[in-house]
């Protein structure tokens, strides 16, 4: 189960909270509530019930909260903006609106700590929960310590287990090297009472904010718990038939599991529509915007020449799959099922060992596990070691057949005992062995020698590099060794791109991207934080440094530009010319001309028609004749059978089209086209072939983007399939 949470953000809303300090463009409360947001938004990601959140607003100008009664001075100006919740995104919204500068000079920040601090005292009580206040100010407003209420205060706050943690805008933090020049006294003696606070409790943080807002940028990673896979026995032999097999209990836990971005959910602004709709929940509500979830609905159609329209309605309960078998559909019913499927017991039992030689590093692409003795029973621990000390000492690997639970999938998995068997923990890593048909085995010709037709060997050969080429590239890839690029805070060489700090760019900035549209949903995303684009691209100073061994090696390596592609001429495509220059239609006679396209073989007859064509007329000749073949596909089709061939004509005609800079041919031919599908010209209907091949297919209209002589809009395209729908 997870940790229950309790924490409370206690934010300096008063009116000094609106100005602006330092250089900065946006006020102090702007500047701190990116961390604000970026923490609560976090939770709000996470969804879990058991995660509450409460707010606090300090120098607000109203006061609202338990602790203002007249007998208790001091606690004016404070007001609890949210009682501890979970958070939604419906109370994040409403927290937005509440979040803004007062009119008020400010209120007391010790004050703020303790409402913070019975408020998570009367909602946890004494269960089991992490507790947190965090305390955002500028500390501009005086406190009151005269009356030794830090001690009281730090004592109580330990007496709950709280952690407070305080980031003041613009206090001095030695550590992070930032201190604010002509501070006023006031501010002054609030940092050093605030330190005191924090120092007088057993769990807290004091920061400045440009440090948390900098951290910010840094990917948290999400720590989980231990899952139990499996817990069972591990066996080598099969005990219910040989005593002499071995037995252990074991429990397996996932060691690594692969990280997945957000999924997204298709939804639509919520309309009344005059009959029943499914609305996510309220956790769908931004911006004043309800959104509904979209629900897919599948209908299934025979043809019935008896029915209206010649199709008839089945429903799904009705369907059996079939399967392909040559030309023939082989029916397979529910029923049958079962006898495709592995009746498989729980299991976990080892098959053989291999060497330590025989395993290959692209095993660890899957997701790891950990196996270790059943907690609490000295026998498996005994058991379990001496098998672990065995394959040290055989230098050899176990390979296992594992079924999680009855019925489950079997995997073979490959059991590698820990790395150091002096450690106090002793335990097997596995890693799930792939198939033969997951392995890729490629041949290549060797790189240090020519092997001619009657197999002699080459030593020297045009494509083999020379001394210079090899000592070029030798010396390269030295120049871009990145392993010690990088230095310590000593000075010390380290690696540059070390494994804990390369973060996956699209799961945090996607997560990254999610919290900001969630706080603010009419602002632009800002770009992705620098310390997911670190890897990117090669170190400039690396690139700086081996700029002598490039030179060298592009003139060892007499390495020329590529000419860009001329672009199609009007009427005539570019000829592909061979490097030796001859003519190779005249060198194989095809001299002949082509003028006529067959609907067997259209596409390279299209092709040679356009190549060899010298004017206008042949071109559109071979236009229309291919536009014909097109739709006698299309009229000919036994329901869809030959509307790919036909989209595949389509394509090669609209690609060649565009390559010679003819589009106007191309959407003439498609407009009349559309016309004939949509009015049934076609022999019946045949829709499906617009909607399905050519609207999906992206086979519309030919834009002046694509061909600067077509004239037609990205606007005019988009309404051009758009009207199909009608």
């Amino acid at each position: 189960m997870a940790d229950k949470e309790a924490v409370v953000y206690i934010v300096d809303v008063a009116q000094s909270m609106g100005d602006c300090h330092n250089g900065r463009t946006e006020s102090d409360l702007d500047w701190s509530m990116r961390y604000v947001w970026d923490k609560i938004s976090t939770t709000v990601a996470a969804n879990r019930k058991t995660w509450t959140v409460g707010v606090v607003g300090l120098g607000t100008d109203k006061t609202s909260n338990p602790q203002d009664t007249e007998g208790h001075p001091g606690y004016e100006s404070i007001s609890i903006l949210q009682d501890i919740a979970p958070m939604t995104m419906t109370s994040l919204r409403d927290l937005r609106s509440k979040i803004k500068p007062s009119h008020t000079e400010g209120g007391d920040a010790v004050s703020a700590v303790v409402v913070a601090m019975y408020m998570i005292q009367a909602y946890t009580k004494k269960l089991k929960y992490n507790r947190k206040i965090y305390l955002v100010t500028n500390g501009e407003f005086p406190i009151d310590d005269s009356d030794g209420s830090i001690d009281d205060v730090s004592a109580k706050l330990n007496e709950l287990g709280i952690e407070l943690i305080v980031i003041g805008v613009d206090f001095d933090d030695a550590e992070y090297g930032f201190k604010e020049e002509e501070k006023s006294s006031v501010k002054t003696n609030n940092e050093l009472v605030l330190q005191q606070l924090v120092d007088k409790c057993k769990a807290g943080v004091f920061g400045t904010m440009a440090e948390a807002i900098e951290e910010l940028s840094t990917p948290r990673i999400k720590s989980v718990r231990p899952f139990k896979a499996y817990d069972g026995l591990l066996t080598l032999g099969d005990p219910a038939k040989y005593e002499s097999a071995l037995s252990i209990n074991v429990e397996r836990y996932f060691k690594t599991k692969r990280a997945a971005a957000p999924s997204a959910s298709t939804v639509t602004s919520q309309v009344d529509l005059g009959g029943p709709s499914q609305a996510l929940d309220e956790d769908t509500e931004m911006g004043g915007m309800e959104f509904s979830g979209v629900r897919q609905m599948r209908s299934y159609r025979i043809n019935d020449p008896d029915a209206p329209g010649g199709k008839r309605d089945v429903a799904f309960e009705d369907l059996d799959k079939g399967y392909q078998y040559g030309r023939t559909v082989v029916p397979f019913n529910e029923s049958d099922f079962p006898v495709t499927k592995l009746e498989t017991k729980k299991q976990f039992t080892i098959l053989g060992f291999i060497p330590n030689s025989s395993y290959e590093p692209f095993f660890n692409m899957g997701e790891a596990g950990i196996v270790v003795a059943q907690r609490q029973n000295e026998g498996a621990e005994l058991a379990l070691s001496a098998l672990i000390h065995a394959l040290h000492e055989l230098e050899s690997y176990a390979v296992a057949r594992y079924v999680q639970k009855d019925l489950a999938q079997p995997q073979l998995l490959l059991l590698k005992p820990n790395p150091s068997i002096e450690d106090s923990f002793e335990c097997l890593y596995d890693v799930p062995l792939p198939f033969a048909e997951d392995v890729r085995t490629y041949q290549f010709p060797p790189l240090d020698k020519v092997i001619t037709v009657t197999g002699h060997v080459l030593k020297e050969h045009r494509l083999l590099p020379s001394d210079d080429l090899q000592q070029a590239m030798d010396d390269y890839v030295d120049a871009m060794d990145i392993s010690k690029l990088s230095a310590d805070d000593e000075g010390n060489p380290v690696e540059y791109a070390p494994i804990d700090e390369n973060y996956n760019p699209v799961i945090h900035r996607i997560n990254q991207a999610i919290r900001a549209r969630a706080v603010h949903p009419d602002e632009p995303l800002e770009p992705p934080a620098p310390i997911l684009l670190r890897f990117s691209k090669p170190p400039e100073k690396l690139i700086v440094d081996a700029k002598s061994e490039i030179r060298s090696l592009i003139e060892a390596a007499e390495i020329k530009k590529v000419p860009a592609k001329a672009q199609g001429k009007r009427g005539k495509k570019d000829q592909v010319k061979p490097l030796s220059g001859l003519d190779v239609d005249a060198l194989l006679g095809e001299s002949r001309r082509r003028t006529t396209i067959s609907k067997d073989n259209a596409i390279p007859e299209f092709k040679q028609a356009l190549a060899a064509a010298t004017d206008d007329a042949t071109v559109e000749s071979s236009t229309k004749q291919m536009g014909e073949i097109v739709r006698k596909l299309i009229q000919d089709s036994f329901a869809d059978m030959q509307y790919a061939q036909a989209a595949e004509n389509m394509r090669v005609m609209r690609q060649e089209l565009v390559g010679l800079e003819m589009p106007a041919l191309y959407n003439k031919f498609v407009t009349a086209l559309k016309k004939s599908i949509l009015s049934g010209e076609l022999n019946g209907d045949r829709r499906e072939m617009w909607f399905k091949y050519i609207v999906e297919g992206h086979l519309g209209l030919i834009t002046c983007d694509e061909c600067e002589p077509s004239g037609v809009t990205q606007e005019v395209a988009k309404e051009f399939l758009k009207g199909s729908s009608s």
